[in-house]
């Protein structure tokens, strides 16, 4: 699985939701930061994290 660390990660799930990304699973936060799942066109999954604090 590819990890890739992102900033405002609402707003970028709800782009590639309006552009067709399927999205894996909700936004779940934890003391380290947020994370998201999605697929990609190959049906690769795709983690997006977005660190606290930064």
């Amino acid at each position: 699985m590819i990890n890739y660390r992102v900033e405002n990660l609402t707003e970028l799930v709800e782009q590639l939701k309006k552009e067709g990304v399927t999205i894996v699973d909700k936004i779940e936060t934890y003391d380290y930061g947020k994370f998201v799942h999605i697929m990609d066109a190959e049906g690769n999954k795709i983690q997006l994290w977005e660190p606290i604090g930064e």
